[in-house]
Order: structure tokens, then C-alpha cells, then sequence
């Protein structure tokens, strides 16, 4: 059997499934699969987190960096996303520069971040227009088996709330360091929920296999007051304003879940 025909095969058997509410794996169709949360997991960094959804497994590293401030906002720190498809992860994944999928996920969970104001960056300028904070996210996919934005955005977030920031004082113009820490300044808890559209039917956290048919997907973003910070829209489909709704209204209750795992690491 061709690749094309098995595909084929493979999508009708996944729709037929997920007409009657059924899944490959056996959730029901807004079911997540079991998360993991560690935390503090690599020692040099100022927070790490690891996050297993299912088989997917995802770690992310935190840096903290002095620099300059952009222009257009001097008093603030400054927050930058790097997303590295670790060609172990999948056969997929090739090594090289990011590719496109890398740069998508990582300006998605950069941009729920951002919009939810998760971290107080002016709370990170040393001084205005001179000297900021720089906190460097770097997302590391260490096996891929669906849904990469969500646990990814899950891991960003554990390690964000991990992170120590290192004391300082300014003398003479001069960044010192001194002894202590202090937790960085977070003040909201961005969680990304996706969904797969298959057969006209959605599915919440889609695993490899579902992503491999599916017709569109959509990721929402949720604060911690449940409002939608974020949208991400991918593949050839769409979704009808009656399933956008209905997500959102899901997207809320999935996000208040996820949202205890890692708040109460």
C-alpha cells in the first residue's frame, strides 16, 4: 500500500472515530493527555521546567541577561523566545537553523506572554533607557508526539514561575552583583490550549497522528481572569464562528485545569 492510500486509510478510520466521540487512544474528545510538571531541572540555568503531555516532552531553560532596552520602551526588561526542534525529538525534525515550525512555535508562545503581560518587565529595568533585565526563553522539543504549543507554552510558563532573578546594585554607572535572589516578578498565567478540527468535529491537545489529518487547527490562549489573549490559526481549514465559540468556552475550562499544575509547582 502507497503512503498516500495508508493516509487516506488512516484519516477515514480517525473520522469515523471521531464522529461517534472516540479517539485513537481512547479520550473522549476533550480530553487532554496526563500532564507532567518538573521543575528546577537544569542546574545552571535561573529556572527550568520539563513538561510531558502524553509522549510529548518538552524543556525549557531560563537565562537572565543585562542589556539595553529597546527604544520605543526604555523602562522595560525585555523578553526574547527561542525554539529549537531537537532533530532526536522526530525524524522530522532536521538539525540546521530554525526552521518554520520552530519560528511559529516560538512567536506563539512568546506572543501569550507578551499579550497577558505574564511577567512585569517594568519591574526588570535597572536603569531607564541604559540598562534592563533580558530574559531569554529557550524551548527544547526532546520528543514530539503532537501538540507541541501547548506543552510548550505549559513548560515556558512552570519555568518562568522557577526563575530567580540575582541582586544587583549600580555604582558608578556599573551593574554589581550581590549575594541573594529574588523570584522573577510574574503577575498573570497564560495557558494555550489547542484544538484539531477533524471531519468538522473538534479535539482538544491533538497527538501526532490526529495533527497528520487534520483539517485546520486553533490555539487560544487564556489569562488567569479566563480572557483570550491569543489566537493561532494553522492548515488549509476553518472553523465556523459556532466552534470558535464553543472552543473558547472549552479553552477556559481546560486552562483553569492546566493552570493548577504548574502554579502549584
Amino acid at each position: 500500500m502507497t503512503s498516500s492510500v495508508v493516509a487516506k486509510v488512516k484519516q477515514r478510520r480517525m473520522a469515523d472515530l471521531v464522529s461517534l466521540g472516540k479517539r485513537l487512544d481512547e479520550r473522549g474528545l476533550m480530553d487532554y493527555r496526563e500532564a507532567q510538571v518538573e521543575t528546577g531541572v537544569v542546574e545552571k540555568a535561573e529556572g527550568s521546567a520539563r513538561i510531558r503531555l502524553g509522549k510529548t516532552e518538552v524543556l525549557v531553560g531560563i537565562k537572565i541577561g543585562i542589556g539595553e532596552p529597546f527604544s520605543d520602551v526604555p523602562n522595560q526588561g525585555v523578553l526574547t523566545v527561542n525554539a529549537e526542534l531537537v532533530p532526536l525529538a522526530s525524524p522530522t525534525f532536521e538539525p540546521g537553523p530554525p526552521g518554520e515550525d520552530a519560528i511559529e512555535l516560538a512567536r506563539v508562545v512568546d506572543r501569550g506572554i507578551r499579550e497577558s503581560k505574564a511577567i512585569d518587565l517594568e519591574n526588570l529595568c535597572i536603569e531607564p533607557g541604559k540598562k534592563v533585565f533580558i530574559v531569554f526563553i529557550d524551548l527544547y522539543v526532546l520528543n514530539y508526539d503532537g501538540n507541541l504549543i501547548d506543552a510548550s507554552a505549559l513548560a515556558a510558563l512552570a519555568a518562568l514561575l522557577n526563575t530567580k532573578v540575582f541582586n544587583y546594585e549600580v555604582k558608578e554607572g556599573e551593574v554589581q552583583i550581590k549575594p541573594g535572589y529574588k523570584s522573577l516578578p510574574i503577575r498573570n498565567y497564560p495557558i494555550a490550549i489547542t484544538f484539531a478540527k477533524i471531519n468538522d468535529k473538534l479535539v482538544v491537545d491533538p497527538q501526532l497522528e490526529e495533527e497528520q489529518v487534520m483539517d485546520a487547527r486553533l490555539t487560544m490562549t487564556i489569562e488567569k481572569d479566563e480572557k483570550v489573549c491569543a489566537l493561532q490559526k494553522a492548515g488549509n481549514g476553518y472553523f465556523r464562528i459556532q466552534q470558535i465559540s464553543e472552543a473558547a468556552k472549552i479553552a477556559r475550562q481546560k486552562a483553569a485545569e492546566l493552570r493548577k499544575l504548574v502554579v502549584k509547582k
